[in-house]
């Protein structure tokens, strides 16, 4: 049955009302390429954190606030790559991990939900649409030359009905992830206006401390970029960052062959 629930339990879903703690979601799954008269072929596996937290800043609203990580992995051995071998081009190209920070948002109103029984799932179909912010520059053609980014995200959320209505619980017990998407080639793969797109199918859940993470998680933020182990400690003024604008910053370490992501350091 559908119901509209508070931001509130969104919240509890999500991060946690808890705006001491960094809660994590992490997901596993594969990308596909997706081209018109050619079958099917599994490019990558991928391996996915996120790490959050709301702050509460009126009556009913909040201010969601995390960092993001997902690695594309061998994907018959699942070793995290640092190069690939462009299978239509036969170039090898440097391997640009996703580590978008910040990613933030407002959470407040209703938020629609199935409630069946023991079991409430959030649905979010997003299809995000704008302008690709490396299009204009020609030195980006090679890479993601169209005028528009365009995208379909598919999500859906599952948490124990209970969790939601325990006022004693800052953030649900559980949590089951699916998450698909449709995007464009990513800039680093060096596809050019070549026609397809990329199908990822991933799932997911909760973890919920540090030590819970793949240790590839553990392991990369331990050593190389702390910053991931914390959420933001408040809303951070700017735009949220994405693999195009992420690609349009480190553009020359991309070229150099720099291993990904680039190190960074915990916030102070």
């Amino acid at each position: 049955m559908s119901q509209e629930l508070d931001a509130l339990h969104w919240v509890k879903t999500r991060s946690s009302l808890d705006s001491s703690q960094s809660t994590f979601l992490i997901w596993a799954g594969k990308i596909y390429a997706f081209i018109p008269g050619e079958k099917r072929k599994l490019l990558f596996k991928i391996l996915g954190m996120s790490v959050s937290r709301c702050i509460a800043t009126e009556e009913g609203k909040w201010d969601f606030t995390s960092r993001e990580l997902t690695y594309y992995l061998n994907p018959e051995t699942g070793e995290k790559l640092t190069k690939w071998e462009n299978p239509w081009t036969g170039e090898t190209v440097t391997v640009m991990h996703v580590a978008n920070n910040p990613v933030q948002g407002e959470f407040k109103g209703k938020f629609p939900a199935q409630v069946e029984g023991e079991n409430t799932t959030f649905v979010f179909d997003i299809f995000p649409t704008y302008p690709n912010p490396l299009a204009t520059n020609p030195k980006f053609a090679q890479y993601s030359p169209q005028e528009i980014y365009q995208a379909a995200e598919l999500f859906k959320l599952t948490v124990p009905t209970a969790d939601l209505f325990n006022s004693e619980l800052a953030e649900v017990s559980q949590l089951k992830l699916s998450w698909d998407r449709i995007g464009q080639w990513l800039p680093w793969m060096k596809m050019g206006d070549r026609p397809g797109q990329l199908i990822y199918s991933a799932f997911g859940s909760k973890v919920h401390n540090f030590t819970d993470l793949p240790q590839l998680f553990q392991d990369e933020i331990n050593t190389r970029i702390p910053l991931y182990r914390n959420a933001p400690k408040s809303y951070l003024e700017g735009e949220d960052m994405t693999s195009w604008l992420y690609f349009q910053e480190h553009f020359d370490a991309y070229l150099a062959g720099e291993i990904f992501p680039i190190p960074a350091a915990e916030e102070l």
